[in-house]
């Protein structure tokens, strides 16, 4: 004969409390369950039943009816476990920092994970969990550029006031070169991962097939690129550059031209071409401070577009790509836009330990 469920004695709070819960959408579903084998139980079904209904075993059903008669609605949670011994305590972790400001071992440059774990002889995982949640990035590394010039502020705020309130009557662009630019023959294409992904490919081998040096000018206003490509990058190739820029910029009467220049020593000491245009004015930015210099977001965008990854099998084709690319480039030209930043000594640390010093 089937056996009928002990009666449960219960007061009006608590078969309240366990409606509420059994019909919660937000409450976890053990606990829904084990609120409507109670509320079962309450009902007076016998036990074989209850556990048919819910797909439980009987002995299930009985567990959590004598854990509500004995302790009421809070029986229903799970009872604290005494769990593992923590192994990887405050300790652990002081102890983890403190080697992290250590030399790294074996001549390594810094350290990684592994290296950390073996070192401690401690769990590559428990130390992988504990850099993750302190937001230790061991293998990313950033590069910073700090200007020591000690006209930093005044030279930066020349500039920065060329971008945004250039003078009336005024052309302002910004110059530099990219020396050296190789031309790498080389066989590209595509290739099928294992994954079955189409990837571009490049041949790891390639010839060298000579070099050129590129002038470029960004006009600041219109985003219109002027450039020259050279066999060298003497003071003499940067002021023919100027001669052919200035030809090929507007000209009216009264117009100036302020360039905005790196310190390279060619770009210096050009006083007798200066003289002889009294109407072009050269900016210098600071030393250490390229990012002032708009031109170079160009020359990055050349990089990644015609540059990078690239067959030319003569210097000709070099410079042949890099005037199309710019001739297409002028067709939908756009000045970039200047955005204020805070510009602050290095934030760099030598050690973990000082870090918020």
């Amino acid at each position: 004969m089937a056996r009928k469920a002990k009666v449960v004695e219960f007061n009006e709070d608590a078969h309240r409390e366990l409606m509420r819960i059994s019909s919660s959408q937000k409450a976890e579903n053990r606990l829904v369950r084990r609120a409507r084998i109670v509320l079962d139980c309450m009902e007076g079904k016998q036990i074989i039943n209850i556990a048919a209904e819910l797909g439980e075993q009987p002995d299930v059903i009985i567990k959590w009816r004598d854990r509500f008669i004995q302790n009421g609605v809070d029986g229903l949670k799970d009872a604290p476990r005494s769990g593992k011994p923590v192994t990887y305590g405050e300790e652990w972790q002081k102890v983890v920092l403190e080697k992290l400001n250590e030399k790294p071992p074996h001549g390594l440059a810094r350290w990684d994970g592994p290296t950390l774990a073996r070192e401690l002889n401690t769990s590559e995982d428990a130390v992988q969990r504990f850099l993750q949640k302190q937001g230790i990035q061991l293998a990313r590394m950033r590069t910073w550029c700090v200007s020591t010039d000690p006209e930093f502020a005044q030279k930066a705020a020349d500039i920065v006031g060329l971008y945004l309130n250039p003078p009336k009557n005024a052309i302002v662009i910004s110059i530099d070169e990219k020396p050296s630019i190789q031309a790498l023959s080389r066989t590209i294409g595509v290739v099928k991962a294992p994954n079955g992904k189409v990837q571009s490919a490049i041949k790891s081998t390639y010839k060298r097939n000579g070099t050129k040096n590129l002038f470029a000018a960004l006009e600041v206003a219109t985003g219109t690129i002027h450039n020259k490509v050279t066999d060298t990058k003497k003071r003499v190739d940067f002021l023919d550059f100027m001669d052919d820029l200035l030809d090929e910029l507007p000209s009216h009467e009264g117009v100036e031209y302020h360039a905005i220049l790196d310190n390279y020593c060619i770009h210096k000491r050009c006083d007798e071409w200066l003289t002889a245009h009294p109407n072009v004015f050269f900016h210098y930015t600071p030393t250490s401070a390229s990012w002032l210099n708009q031109v170079e977001i160009w020359l990055g965008i050349l990089t990644r577009k015609v540059l990078r990854g690239a067959n030319f099998e003569n210097t000709a084709d070099l410079a042949n790509a890099i005037t199309k690319y710019t001739e297409h480039y002028n067709t939908t030209a756009k000045p970039f836009i200047w955005k204020k930043r805070e510009v602050s000594g290095s934030q760099i640390k030598d050690t973990l330990s000082n870090l918020s010093g």
